[in-house]
């Protein structure tokens, strides 16, 4: 077998595998192949040693953002459109596993019986979780996202129907005005693409400061520094997990702090940093609805040792917007924009903006968002007033609640 041949070629040198090595072996294998035939050869086999294997030809696709591998003729992929079937196919069981632990020991990590389940980074942008048998009940289960270079601007999000020109004014202002937020959504609604996109409206003269578990944030601004939390090595140290690396990064003096997921007890230190001065930071967070973000905020409080009452007196004073980001049959969306306000209720999201059968509807929460945006602004230097964009007080474009 060729591929055989030309992986026993090439870990037999002494050298690192190179596509040149590739492509000497397989012209030194002797095969007619032909120019077509042996770039096509060189191409499969580097991917088999060096890439994704049999997925490489779907990573190749610019649209692909996830690829999910359930079995050996079950491999999925997400183009933007919700999960679609992959013609793809792996021999066997086996070939699967073997491409998830090579993936897996090239992020320093190891994927065996003791350590059935590994979540690992890999140079190219490619974050990769794999699951073995018997933790997974149909053999070795590989999920990898892919992190694209291509950063949107807010132009194209709304020519890609996330938004209406209204919302991105008001997307705008909130973080001209310094408005602390947080994006809620379903996994892979565009949570991270909408906070690297709005990210990039800062001032240039800002210093950001972005933590996340696994680097994805990219936003296009002429200053940006990114920490990014480490898993233990094979014996279990040198751990750094997101909330130290929050503390690690208020001394670093950011004007604007970014926790790309808040997933854990790292909630804790957010809301303090926002709570100290730290205004305009934000970051994204799992939630259904936007509604069920402060119930999300006090499970995660927990994990931190918070009580409820302690993270609703965090939050109260450390968050002001919440935007909702949907997945829709016609992609993904902006669905609403709310505020964090208190009630008799508890704490809640109370709509100011939000999409309808009938277009886009201001809720009962928009003076107080209007409010917010008329008593910030984002420098000292800066005076101009907050004003209402063209077009929102039309009746036949806004509806109201």
């Amino acid at each position: 077998m060729l591929l055989e041949t030309v992986r026993e070629s090439v870990l037999a040198g002494n050298g690192p595998v190179t596509p040149s090595a590739v492509a000497a072996a397989v012209q030194a294998s002797g095969k007619l192949l032909g120019t077509a035939g042996a770039l096509a050869a060189a191409e499969s086999i580097n991917a088999e040693l060096n890439g994704l294997g049999p997925l490489q030809q779907l990573a190749h696709d610019p649209s692909v953002t996830d690829i999910f591998v359930n079995g050996p003729d079950s491999v999925w992929m997400d183009r933007g459109q919700g999960l679609e079937r992959s013609s793809v196919q792996f021999d066997s069981e086996g070939q699967i596993r073997a491409l998830a632990a090579r993936l897996v020991s090239a992020g320093g990590r190891r994927l065996d019986d003791g350590s059935p389940c590994v979540d690992v980074r890999l140079k190219g942008g490619y974050r990769v979780h794999a699951v073995l048998a018997p933790i997974s009940t149909s053999g070795t289960l590989l999920s990898i996202r892919i992190r694209r270079e291509e950063t949107f601007t807010m132009a194209e999000l709304r020519e890609g129907g996330m938004f209406n020109e209204h919302i991105e004014a008001l997307l705008h202002a909130i973080v001209e005005r310094r408005l602390s937020f947080l994006i809620s959504g379903a996994t892979g609604s565009g949570k991270t693409t909408l906070l690297s996109t709005m990210l990039g409206l800062s001032h240039p003269s800002e210093r950001l400061v972005l933590i996340e578990d696994a680097a994805e944030l990219n936003p296009v601004h002429p200053h940006v520094v990114a920490l990014e939390s480490r898993h233990g090595n094979l014996e279990g140290g040198g751990a750094l997990d997101l909330g130290e690396l929050v503390r690690q990064a208020l001394r670093m003096r950011p004007d604007r702090l970014i926790v790309g997921e808040c997933r854990g007890a790292e909630v804790r230190e957010l809301l303090t940093a926002l709570n100290t001065g730290h205004t305009g930071g934000g970051g994204t967070i799992h939630a259904n609805t936007a509604e069920a973000v402060p119930a999300r905020l006090t499970a995660l409080g927990a994990l931190a040792g918070l009580n409820a009452e302690a993270v609703k007196l965090q939050v109260s004073s450390a968050l002001d917007v919440v935007i909702h980001v949907e997945r829709t049959p016609l992609g993904r969306k902006v669905g609403s924009i709310g505020v964090l306000t208190e009630s008799l209720d508890g704490q809640r999201v109370v709509t100011a903006l939000r999409w309808g059968p009938e277009g886009l509807v201001r809720g009962p929460a928009w003076p107080d968002l209007n409010a917010r945006l008329s008593a910030s602004s984002p420098r000292e230097e800066d005076t101009t007033a907050w004003c209402l964009p063209v077009g929102f007080d039309a009746p036949t474009m806004i509806g109201y609640e």
